[in-house]
């Protein structure tokens, strides 16, 4: 969903999964964020180093003197509006549920469509901040926090495993809404360390998908890799159908998502290589952001691995929510 600057909430979890799906909160702020829809493919800005150095946590995280948790499974997660943090709806509700079908992790690498960017880097902060970056929503949305710790050495582990020369690791990011707003329900006790890699904008589909495959390893090691994104993302559409009231699926949206399906139950790489250039592509991702973690599921996957979608269906008209994973 949009990207509308940054925006610093209060201190503090608010109490969460208050409102109704359909609450006119929810479409009064969406209907804002319109304008934005139309103005283009949207891009991560850098926040600000730093943060606050006095900031502690009580929370116990895993610690390399215990057990390496079994192989990890690799997921996709459609992660649709920022109020699904805070609502209670079949989303947030489907988050929830997929929590049941993973086992604990030591550590998360979160590859979210919401750091787009030319290049190539990993967070390092050991408490990474909660970024709100978007605009127009409720103030208790900016009031979630999640406090999760970061993981240092994985960055680190990360950078070697792609390469020195092509990626590095930063500390003016966080865990932008891509992320947290998923694990919320995922990880509620926010006490996995997290790590997020970026999306670099530079790179083509095959490139993407050679680097996750790069990342398959770390699955041993513990670490699940969740790309989040949508299958389908065309927030003009999906704003229009919302003032309208034409909730429909449009068969571009549907057949999209089910050829995204298919190639995920195949491992078609070639196929989601080439996916955005279909007619079907470039109405469902006008820009290629909430597509290309899909192909970090995908990539990192072995062949023989059962494939699930424990997520399905729209948001407002043509946002698939679906979820894939593997293992």
């Amino acid at each position: 969903m949009p990207l509308a600057g940054r925006c610093h909430g209060g201190a503090g979890p608010p109490s969460l999964l208050k409102t109704a799906m359909h609450h006119p909160t929810r479409r009064r702020f969406l209907g804002s964020l319109a304008a934005l829809a139309a103005a283009g493919p949207l891009r991560a800005v850098a926040a600000p180093a730093g943060g606050d150095p006095g900031r502690t946590d009580a929370r116990k995280t895993m610690t390399s003197s215990q057990p390496v948790p079994a192989r990890q499974p690799v997921l996709f997660v459609g992660h649709g509006s920022p109020m699904n943090a805070i609502e209670e709806n079949q989303w947030s509700r489907g988050f929830r549920a997929m929590a049941g079908l993973l086992p604990k992790p030591r550590a998360v690498l979160a590859v979210s469509a919401h750091w787009f960017l030319p290049g190539l880097h990993l967070t390092g902060e050991p408490r990474p901040e909660t970024i709100h970056d978007f605009g127009g929503f409720p103030r208790e949305l900016y009031q979630a926090q999640y406090p999760a710790p970061g993981d240092p050495e994985l960055a680190q582990r990360v950078v070697r495993l792609l390469g020195e020369r092509r990626a590095s690791v930063r500390t003016d990011w966080g865990l932008d809404h891509g992320t947290w707003s998923v694990l919320i329900h995922l990880l509620p006790a926010a006490d996995v360390p997290v790590v997020q890699l970026s999306l670099d904008a530079r790179l083509s589909p095959a490139e993407h998908l050679a680097l996750a495959r790069a990342l398959a390893p770390l699955r041993d090691e513990g670490v699940l890799i969740m790309g989040s994104g949508n299958v389908t993302h065309n927030l003009r559409h999906a704003f229009s159908a919302m003032h309208t009231g034409d909730l429909a699926t449009p068969a571009w949206a549907s057949t999209f998502d089910a050829e995204v399906a298919r190639a995920a139950e195949q491992r078609d790489g070639a196929w989601l290589q080439k996916a955005l250039g279909t007619d079907e592509g470039r109405r469902a991702h006008p820009s290629p952001d909430h597509f290309l973690p899909i192909l970090y599921a995908v990539g990192a996957a072995d062949a023989s691995e059962r494939v699930r979608f424990p997520i399905t269906g729209f948001d407002l008209a043509s946002l698939s929510m679906r979820a894939i994973l593997y293992g």
